[in-house]
Formats: C-alpha cells, structure tokens, sequence
C-alpha cells in the first residue's frame, strides 16, 4: 500500500479495498467523460497567490527569465511544482557564521 501516513482508519480500509480492486462502476461512457473533464478541471485549476520578495531578487529573476524566454511567474510556479514533485530539494542546515544556513539542490 502507498503513502497512509495522513489518513484516518476508515480512509485506510476504503485505500486498501481499492487497491485490492474491489470496486466497480457502473458508469456509462458519457458519464465516465464527463467526471473525467470534471477531475482534469480540478487538477488544472490554478489559484493566484500573493508572495514577499527583495526587491534585488525580483529583479534579477525577471533578468533570467527574459534572457529564457519566459514569464517570471512561469519560472516560479515551475520551481514549486518540482519540489513538490521531489525534483527539486531544499535542506536547511542550522546558520553558521559563514553561511546563511540555508541551501538549494535541484535534483
């Protein structure tokens, strides 16, 4: 079974039951369709949030990104979703004198 950790007893039994494919459905293909364009809708819908950044570092984002060819917001939301996919890790180390004790490693 995959990832559990946040789930309830109950929510574990029904990912268990599915796994064990002891669902059916008795979806026409029409219906099948239109609750697939339901779930893409969902899955691609997009929320516009608000974030703080220096000043300097806003400005040389935009500098790369116009040297790529793309928007900076572009840029932005594709470094979230690659952490979010694992593709892109962040490990924060406790500061020294030296360093900022922060780092970032694209995998």
């Amino acid at each position: 079974m995959k990832k559990t950790a946040h789930l309830d007893k109950n929510e574990k039994e029904l990912a268990e039951s599915l796994e064990k494919d002891e669902w059916i459905y008795d979806l026409d293909k029409k219906e099948k369709k239109q609750y697939e364009a339901y779930a893409r809708y969902s899955l691609n819908k997009q929320k516009r949030i608000n974030i703080r950044m220096s000043h300097r570092d806003l400005k040389k984002l935009r500098a790369k990104t116009i040297d790529e060819g793309i928007p900076y917001q572009s840029l932005i939301s594709m470094l979230i979703h690659k952490f979010n996919e694992g593709k892109l890790t962040i490990s924060i180390n406790r500061p020294t004198k030296k360093s900022s004790g922060r780092r970032v490693n694209a995998a």
